[in-house]
């Protein structure tokens, strides 16, 4: 079994595969203080769930965004896997050239997601990311990581209106009855929304003059689901297209 862990700012995406198939996912809250035996803890009751122990896992691979987490989960895997653990980084091999002027400075979920999206669904493609940030990442026809576009993400955006206003209450993205709102609360949502839904498709308007317009568009993250169905340009939601990608990365080193 492979235990695959994408370590997010906001959110921790965790996946349990047998070969190339994925028996579980599980999505929790990144806890910035978490130890060795604090992630012991959480992999062994997410392994009980699916009536596994942690001596049935035989290899761990994990990416992170997170600095101050990766001494701990790779220490959690040497004292409790009893394995070595596998950190995919920017220099990592993963089938794709890496085209930007500061690959160190690339988020090693990231080159995941665009390692995903180009095996799945073929190049050149986009990968759209709803996490902590958007981020919009460009694979060519050639399968070079060509860069992309990072934005602030949904609860990123409403978190900050709700602080600088005194009277603003926190929503959540939802698609609202009307364009135009009729109080405080249809109002924010409409913005939200639509602010979003502008955004997405007013960035990937222009990433498709570049790349060409038969490009492959997925999108993946929490709200992928909320936004891309009224996106004029994603073709695909994916939810496990993190996954999918540590996966792959995974057993392309591992041969």
């Amino acid at each position: 079994m492979l235990l695959a862990v994408d370590v997010g700012n906001t959110n921790l995406t965790i996946g349990l595969f047998d070969g190339d198939r994925r028996l579980a996912d599980w999505r929790l809250k990144t806890d910035l203080e978490q130890t060795v035996d604090g992630w012991a803890a959480l992999f062994h009751n997410l392994l009980s769930l699916a009536d596994l122990k942690m001596s049935d896992v035989s290899g761990f691979v994990f990416s992170s965004v997170v600095p101050q987490l990766e001494a701990s989960i790779s220490g959690m895997a040497g004292r409790y896997l009893r394995l070595e653990p596998f950190q995919v980084t920017v220099s990592t091999r993963t089938g794709l050239a890496i085209r930007v002027d500061k690959p160190e400075e690339v988020g090693a979920d990231r080159i995941v997601n665009s390692v995903a999206a180009a095996e799945r669904y073929g190049c050149p493609c986009i990968a759209v990311d709803f996490g902590t940030a958007i981020t919009f990442d460009a694979i060519s026809a050639n399968r070079e990581y060509l860069g992309g576009i990072i934005c602030p993400g949904v609860q990123v955006s409403s978190q900050a209106l709700v602080r600088r206003t005194a009277r603003l209450p926190q929503i959540d993205l939802r698609m609202p009855s009307s364009v135009i709102g009729t109080n405080t609360v249809g109002s924010l949502q409409s913005g939200l929304y639509y602010g979003m839904l502008g955004m997405l498709d007013g960035i990937l308007d222009k990433m498709l003059d570049v790349l060409g317009r038969d490009t492959c568009v997925v999108a993946t993250g929490g709200q992928a689901g909320i936004l891309s169905p009224a996106s004029l340009f994603i073709r695909t939601v994916d939810d496990g297209l993190t996954l999918e990608g540590l996966r792959l990365i995974w057993k392309l080193n591992r041969r």
